[in-house]
């Protein structure tokens, strides 16, 4: 048995096909993969979120 849930590799595997062709975005000179921007642009989300949430517990301390 090749496949299926006791499979390790069924477990594991890739929610999408990695043995094609990436999907690129062009923007004049600029190339970056669309897997890279996503995660770009989660980090700065993030990054943004961090900036102006409060901190837990900052203005207890005063």
């Amino acid at each position: 048995m090749t496949d299926g849930p006791t499979h390790p590799g069924g477990v594991l595997a890739a929610p999408v096909d990695l043995g094609g062709t990436g999907y690129y975005i062009h923007w004049g000179v600029l190339q970056i993969s669309a897997a890279n921007a996503v995660v770009i642009a989660l980090m700065l989300l993030v990054f943004v979120l961090a900036l102006f949430l409060p901190f837990p517990g900052g203005r207890r301390r005063r």
